[in-house]
């Protein structure tokens, strides 16, 4: 079984702080096989981080979180840019198109953009895979209707610490049953379903601190100078 990290923010995304050697640092620390920086609506500092992980002893998972119309979706093993603000269907279709895997992440908290509001349960369970544990989430109901959505519809299951700074990177990891050490043997075991959640929540202190410095980070980004 490998440890994987699918959910994780550098500071290319609007609202995270570090650069992509601290993620890497943390996940090699704390004993991850691998890790996936998904970027909001950005690509390039995932794609630097998968090009140096094995000098971590990690695979890296190229990615990016796509703001489709209806809201987040985890683009795992692309590593050309899905543009925002598609259809929920189109975003799919372009993650597919790249032979990569889309997973729904947080889909039932409408207040940190997921699907579930915009979409029918049809489409959403069209994704390849349903983030089932996110780490920030200040109650469990959310994770726990994601769970039995999934279970219900027979869909492969993940975890994510959403990490948006370094420390809280691996809180909540994807056990992967993975034939092999490579992003498409893990890839391949997550839509096959050969999939255990593991984390904790992250704490509350630090999730307000984290949704706070994205606040102040895209205003200041929104400031003429």
């Amino acid at each position: 079984m490998l440890s994987v990290e699918l959910h994780s923010h550098s500071d290319l995304s609007y609202d995270g702080r570090d650069p992509i050697e601290l993620l890497l640092e943390q996940a090699e620390a704390i004993g991850l096989d691998a890790l996936a920086v998904t970027d909001h609506d950005e690509i390039d500092a995932s794609l630097e981080a998968a090009s140096v992980a094995d000098e971590y002893d990690l695979v890296g998972i190229p990615g990016m979180e796509v703001s489709s119309a209806a809201g987040h979706v985890l683009a795992l093993g692309v590593e050309t840019l899905i543009p925002a603000g598609l259809s929920y269907d189109e975003t799919l279709d372009r993650i597919g198109s790249q032979g990569g895997v889309a997973v729904v992440p947080h889909p039932f908290q409408s207040s940190r953009h997921g699907v579930a509001a915009h979409i029918t349960l049809d489409q959403l369970a069209n994704a390849d895979a349903i983030e089932v544990y996110n780490s920030r989430l200040f109650t469990g109901r959310a994770n726990r209707q994601a769970e039995r959505f999934a279970e219900e519809r027979d869909l492969p299951m993940t975890a994510g610490s959403d990490a948006h700074i370094a420390e809280m990177v691996g809180q909540a990891v994807t056990e992967v049953d993975a034939y092999h050490r490579s992003v498409d043997s893990i890839l391949d075991a997550i839509v096959e379903g050969r999939t255990t959640v593991v984390g904790k929540r992250t704490p509350w202190f630090i999730s307000i601190q984290q949704f706070s410095g994205g606040v102040k980070r895209r205003l200041a980004s929104a400031l003429p100078w």
